[in-house]
């Protein structure tokens, strides 16, 4: 027995760290911008390939290689976590151990938010690479996971379709000159939008969205949609010449959400006649149960007493600095509009499951507490032992894909044919403005894509570009 209770503290210890904190020397790395040394923490951890984390491990070396300017090896990490998603089998040794131990026995498996955007850091690898055609088998891709997710809910109230995706989607088709495939993923991005977005994440369609589907339906003869379309938006189609090109700009503003878990402390007193009640008196919560066992009262002051601990996983936030954002070509100003909230869908996605993970959390107490109470029938101290070890390890699953950004805004700017400057403003309403400048050798008819991060989430501070 004190053998035991000497290792109950360390694992109490590897209980309460979140997956945050097992990672802390890479997070702190990437947070601040020394992707340099985070690549390095990954390279030294590389037996996580091949751990429970792997797709996490995949997503970050696919991350950081991304924004060190490595597009191609980039993709190769990401291509492992789609096939990763692709190939994933439910091991039902593992989800039984679940609920004796915790769900961080189960390998992760991912949000389905996080196999989305995977696909967006893929295609965007391949524009950079100029290699369009790759990056419309992304957009297949896209589509196809588009098509699982609406399948896989039932319900109109699920984050099940993902207007932002399909609008990617289009500007892709769009810059392949395949218009008509443009024009139905704008307006299915715009349906999404209205339909969903707008309830769900406070996120309209942005007006950029609006005038691509005026411009797509113009350019392959759709009069009656293009019609339909100038009256919903109150905005009229004027065709213009463009002698050079356009330049699609996005920026990943911030960090997307850390999960984290909540948890609920209970005391459990032993009453008489096999009568037990979980108590909280911090939240005045009491659960009565009865045990049907006769000699729950004959041994010892430590079954009188324990403790358990229910938890169940949340978000925690990352406010970014900025949440604004201004392109200047010439005299004529763009501004980036929002087209997705990440940390609005993570934190939408988790609420909406939250009775399914409450109900895991409370069956696997009740294992937890039925394994106890049989043990104690054989031996009072070994069963109380075994009832602090469930408490200390009792822990809610707290991965996810760290690196992703907090909102992506984007926008569709003019550039003269030739070697052009771009100016970048980003600001708040607290935070001085910020200036970046850009230049691009533009082609006529060409259609450039750019994206800019903003690592700026309090209180840490850095910009990447590719």
């Amino acid at each position: 027995m004190k053998k035991i209770y000497q290792v109950l503290p360390l694992c109490f210890l590897l209980s309460c760290a979140t997956y945050y904190q097992m990672n802390l020397v890479f997070n702190q790395d990437f947070e601040s911008g020394r992707m340099e040394e985070a690549e390095k923490v990954l390279e030294q951890n590389k037996k996580a390939a091949n751990s429970k984390e792997k797709f996490l491990y995949f997503l970050n070396r696919g991350t950081v290689a991304a924004m060190l300017g490595k597009p191609e090896e980039s993709n190769q990490y990401f291509e492992k976590a789609f096939i990763y998603g692709e190939d994933y089998r439910t091991n039902y040794f593992n989800e039984a151990g679940a609920f004796v131990i915790n769900p961080t026995v189960i390998e992760y498996k991912g949000e389905d938010h996080e196999h989305l955007l995977l696909l967006y850091y893929k295609a965007l690898n391949y524009l950079k690479m100029g290699d369009r055609e790759s990056a419309l088998v992304e957009c297949r891709r896209l589509n196809e996971r588009l098509l699982k997710l609406n399948e896989k809910y039932k319900s109109d109230a699920r984050y099940k379709r993902d207007a932002f995706i399909h609008n990617l989607m289009g500007l892709i088709y769009d810059a392949d000159q395949d218009y008509n495939n443009a024009f139905i993923a704008y307006r299915n991005a715009y349906n999404i939008y209205k339909e969903d977005y707008v309830t769900m994440f406070a996120v309209p369609a942005p007006e950029q969205l609006k005038k691509d589907i005026l411009r797509t339906a113009y350019l392959i003869g759709f009069n009656d949609e293009l019609d339909r379309f100038e009256k919903e938006f109150n905005m009229k189609y004027v065709p213009s010449r463009n002698s050079g090109g356009d330049l699609v700009f996005l920026w990943n503003n911030g960090l997307g959400p850390v999960k984290d878990e909540f948890s609920i402390n209970f005391t459990v007193v032993h009453g008489e006649s096999g009568m037990v009640t979980f108590n909280n008196a911090d939240m005045n919560m009491s659960f009565p149960f009865w045990l049907d066992s006769d000699d729950e009262e004959s041994n010892g002051n430590l079954s009188d007493l324990e403790f358990y601990r229910v938890t169940i996983p949340k978000y925690n936030e990352r406010m970014p600095v900025f949440h604004e954002a201004s392109l200047v070509v010439d005299d004529q100003t763009y501004k980036l509009e929002k087209a997705e909230d990440i940390n609005k869908i993570a934190f939408y996605s988790l609420n909406q499951r939250m009775g399914l993970e409450l109900s895991k959390s409370l069956l696997r107490l009740a294992i937890k507490k039925a394994a106890e109470k049989q043990l104690r029938e054989e031996s009072e101290g070994w069963g109380a032992a075994l009832g602090v070890f469930n408490a200390m390890t009792e822990k809610a699953d707290t991965r996810n894909w760290q690196t992703i950004p907090h909102t992506i805004y984007y926008t569709r700017a003019t550039l003269p044919e030739g070697t052009s400057t771009t100016r970048l403003h980003i600001g708040s309403g607290s935070e001085p403005v910020q200036n970046h400048e850009f230049k691009f050798d533009m082609k006529k008819g060409e259609t450039i894509f750019h994206t800019f991060f903003s690592l700026e989430s309090i209180p840490r501070r850095q910009q990447y570009s590719y």
